[in-house]
Formats: structure tokens, sequence, C-alpha cells
């Protein structure tokens, strides 16, 4: 693994936090999450504590905070930066801080990392340091970018470690502590414009492959809101979550969901 990989470009977080309210992507992530969160904590008592780990602008952050009006939301992210604006649309608390030396003295019901396994080298470590802080039965809540195939520009400018396929991420989630309840794919609908789109801009582009610049405008590039193009991709990616609420599984999809427990029996 490369010891000095930088997990996260902070100069994002301006541009994340004035796209995510209207972006398909964030839209439909944040519909599927609310879906599962609002099942997992309907049968806690009152008080449960939920963590957000790589909690970043606070967009998933605030979906937490309105799905769980009887427990405790923390968000924590490493970067000070995120959560400026996480402080804007959450009135939870917030920690600056690493999950590898949390500052917790408690253990958590819920834990969620959407989107951030991805970005750290020792992914085992992470999920093994996570399980420890949930409580016997916790749920892990995660999602990660699908399929090494997909790897692009993108994944590059996000400072992506990898890609995930469905039996690895199921390995590494048992081998770490943790029993699968659910694991699908998702984003489905978008699977060919991703898989179309990424290519043709990569070639479009006649720059070095290995430009940073190159890359990091790419990776900026997709990050924009075309209005009638928007629109359609969230009413597609809105049909996912009747299906993800009965925890069927979708078939392809350029994201994966896990919901895990900590397995109390290992």
């Amino acid at each position: 693994m490369r010891a000095a990989h930088r997990s996260y470009d902070p100069t994002y977080f301006p541009l994340l936090s004035a796209i995510e309210d209207r972006h398909f992507w964030f839209r439909a992530r944040n519909r599927v999450i609310a879906t599962l969160v609002g099942q997992i904590t309907s049968g806690l008592e009152i008080g449960y504590q939920v963590l957000e780990v790589g909690c970043g602008t606070g967009n998933v952050l605030r979906v937490l905070e309105q799905i769980c009006p009887h427990g405790t939301v923390i968000g924590m992210d490493l970067f000070a930066e995120g959560l400026a604006y996480a402080r804007q649309r959450t009135t939870c608390s917030l920690v600056q801080g690493d999950m590898h030396a949390t500052p917790f003295g408690t253990q958590f019901d819920l834990i969620g990392l959407f989107d951030v396994l991805e970005h750290l080298p020792d992914d085992v470590w992470v999920l093994r340091d996570l399980c420890g802080m949930l409580t016997s039965g916790g749920v892990l809540l995660l999602t990660v970018p699908a399929h090494p195939s997909l790897w692009s520009y993108f994944d590059e400018a996000s400072h992506h470690c990898r890609r995930y396929e469905l039996a690895e991420l199921e390995s590494k989630l048992i081998c770490t502590g943790y029993r699968i309840e659910y694991m699908t794919q998702y984003m489905a609908s978008i699977l060919p414009l991703v898989w179309t789109g990424r290519r043709l801009a990569s070639l479009m582009d006649r720059r070095p492959a290995d430009d940073a610049g190159r890359i990091d405008d790419l990776g900026r590039h997709e990050l924009r809101v075309m209005p009638v193009l928007n629109g359609l991709l969230n009413l597609l990616l809105a049909q996912e979550v009747r299906v993800i609420s009965q925890r069927r599984q979708l078939p392809i999809g350029t994201s994966l969901l896990v919901l895990a427990r900590k397995d109390t029996v290992s």
C-alpha cells in the first residue's frame, strides 16, 4: 500500500457543499441511506448512539439528524475544512479526529461510513477498529464505489485506493468481525452512462494520462449539475429505493451498499 497516500483533497469541500443538495448522485445516496437508517433505528431504545465517520460537509449527517430524532448523532472527520461546512448544515456534535484514535468513551449502535473506506490504504484495519466501536449487535452501514473495471480519472482525482467487488468486501467484513445482513449493488441506472462518459472524457482530453491538472479538471467537471440530465437521472435512481427498502439485491450498479452487524458469536 502507498504509505504516503493522501486520503482526500480538502479543496473539494466548497464545490461539494455547493452542489450536493441538487446533484442526482448525492440525492440518490441520501435516499437509500435514509431508508435503511429508518429501518435500523425503528427498533432501538430512545437515546441510541449514531456516529458518521468521514462526515465531510454534513450532507449525509443532516439526513441522519432528521431520521434519528430519538437518538444522539455525532459527526467525525479528519478535516476541519469539511466540518466548517457541516456546522452550517447540522446542530449535532462534530469532532475532528482520526478513527484509529477516537476520543469517544462510549460505543455506538450505528456507525455510518459513506464513500470513505475506498480512500484509506488499510481498509481491514479501519473495519476492525470500527467493529470495536460498535455495541454488541451494533450496525455498520457503508457505501463504497463498485468494480475495479470502472477505475478512471475520477477515482484518481478523489484519491481512491480501490474500487470493490461484492465478494472482496464481504470477505473483509466477515474477517473483521461482522455478519452481513444486507448487501447490494446500487446506482444501477447510471452504470452505462458512467462507463461510457468517463472513457469518452478521457479520450477527448489530449493531455498525458498522468497529468495532475488533467485528472483534477476531469474530476471537477463530473461534479457539474446539468439541469435536464440531472433531473432525469434523479428520477431513474429514485426507483431503486423501493427495491432497497425490501432488502432485495440489484444486479448491477456503480456502488455497493452494505448493512453489517457486529458478530456477537465470534
